[in-house]
């Protein structure tokens, strides 16, 4: 049975500019300007540079926010003929309007540095050519390197390894022979510790490699007969059990505590290229007032291309207009278009990005001032975006992946941006503060008696912060600080 009805739906669309701006927002510093590049090589009627002859580009008019009115849609009619004089130059327009600067004039380097080398398991495998081994334990000692994870440590068992050479590789061996090679090649690699199935056989490998004094030799001798007590810091029963001395546990232990837990992460090749943080954004302070200025090092000068108005001027000034010149034309007018919305996307972002910060730098003035993480106001994505007449997403976009460099290093805006809850005295304080004054608290405890979270909480009680203690749990978790039990020292 057929039916009718009406529906009334509100749809709201981006168009493909704001799309492009959105995504420009988003990119940091290095990866902005790979992007800007990327359309330079690909867009043909954009440039970088600046202009070497005098004649004026072909882009002009004042920037329009959200490029209101233009969804880079076309008629059928549009798509046939258009006004060329509007892809020509007007000499009316100011030089300024023609291009946007992205760059510093001090910025005259313009290459970064990258960091490049052989991967974590192709530095072991090189390791293996200083082994004399036959064709067999070469085998085993590649699959078992190629079973390392970036830790550095084995997870399979030398049963799986055993099933897995004989399935996937046609490799027969034994349990034996596996582990001959692991503990005889793998172990032997560097970094030390290389290749251990638990955090337990790590630590030892390492120790053994160590120059054999009592504090080492007593360290083997708590991980191999008392590890369980050692993880759970159970000091007095290690006391007892080795029947030793304090002071020798203390050095025994301190000799455990220089090991690397995990090798893998010890190499400096990686697997992948060292990530570079360059701040988007400086903030200093000039005669007691802050300044804020973005950096937007290594972005060219774009222009379009004047070619492509000479271009447009034959084929206006042509009277027979063939086929394939229409094509080239059309062809010309994307590119044109495209390469217009480029540079107008760029000028909105640099704006989107100095009016957010300056909103958040407004915001947080007193901590900018002085350095204080307790002088840190609440402050949400909304504040910020009521401020300064954006959307929230476009605010997160700024603050996730941006750095600004401050008078007291290079913070991720992100981290400016907290929760409130009232104190005592029924004032609004920033969960950052709460978060800097329990750091403190514990870097303060007595190691030999630490702070449970019931007492941690009882001492912001008294500091005028009344919170729960699975919220002081819950904040220690965040600040990647241990349990009572495992901040224990003798």
């Amino acid at each position: 049975m057929l039916k009718q009805s009406l529906n009334i739906k509100l749809q709201q669309k981006l168009s493909p500019q704001q799309i492009q701006l959105m995504k420009l927002i988003q990119l940091p510093t290095l990866a902005f300007e790979q992007r800007v590049q990327q359309e330079i090589e690909d867009n043909i009627a954009l440039e970088a540079g600046k202009e070497e002859t005098q004649e004026e580009e072909l882009i002009g008019g004042e920037y329009e926010d959200d490029f209101a009115g233009n969804t880079g849609e076309e008629t059928p009619d549009e798509q046939e003929e258009f006004n060329i004089d509007d892809y020509l130059a007007d000499d009316d327009i100011p030089e300024y309007q023609t291009r946007v600067n992205n760059y510093s004039p001090d910025d005259e380097d313009k290459s970064l540095p990258q960091a490049a080398g052989m991967s974590f398991h192709q530095y072991l495998i090189s390791q293996l050519n200083t082994f004399r081994l036959d064709d067999l334990e070469y085998e085993v000692a590649m699959f078992l390197v190629g079973s390392i994870d970036e830790s550095g440590y084995i997870r399979q068992s030398i049963e799986e390894i055993v099933d897995d050479l004989a399935f996937t590789m046609n490799i027969m061996t034994d349990e034996q022979t596996v582990e001959r090679i692991l503990k005889n090649v793998i172990h032997k690699l560097d970094p030390t510790g290389v290749g251990a199935r638990n955090l337990k056989e790590c630590l030892l490998i390492q120790l053994r490699k160590k120059k054999q004094k009592p504090s080492v030799e007593l360290a083997i001798k708590i991980l191999e007969e008392h590890f369980d007590a050692f993880v759970k810091k159970h000091y007095k029963k290690l006391l007892s059990r080795l029947d030793t001395t304090e002071e020798e546990l203390k050095e025994a232990i301190a000799e455990i505590e220089k090991l690397n837990p995990k090798p893998g992460g010890s190499y400096a090749g990686g697997n992948t290229q060292i990530q570079q943080i360059v701040p988007d954004f400086t903030i200093r302070i000039i005669d007691g007032e802050l300044e804020l200025t973005l950096n937007s090092r290594n972005a060219p000068e774009m222009h379009i291309s004047p070619m492509y108005s000479e271009m447009l001027k034959g084929y206006k000034e042509s009277k027979k207009k063939t086929k394939s010149q229409k094509d080239a034309t059309r062809f010309i007018k994307q590119k044109l278009d495209a390469a217009k919305w480029f540079i107008d996307a760029v000028k909105q972002r640099q704006h989107t990005l100095l009016t957010t910060m300056d909103s958040i730098m407004r915001y947080q003035k007193e901590y900018f001032l002085t350095g204080d993480v307790t002088k840190l106001k609440p402050m949400i994505l909304k504040d910020i975006a009521d401020d300064v007449g954006l959307d929230v997403s476009t605010v997160s976009r700024v603050a996730n992946s941006k750095y600004v460099q401050t008078p007291y290093g290079t913070k991720l805006i992100k981290e400016f941006f907290s929760e409130s809850m009232k104190n005592t005295q029924g004032e609004d304080v920033s969960t950052r503060e709460i978060k800097s004054i329990l750091q403190q608290v514990i870097d303060e405890e007595d190691k030999k008696k630490p702070l449970t979270d019931d007492k941690l909480a009882a001492i912001l009680k008294e500091r005028g912060y009344p919170i729960a203690r699975r919220t002081v749990a819950k904040y220690r978790e965040q600040l990647d600080i241990p349990v009572a039990r495992l901040r224990k020292k003798l």
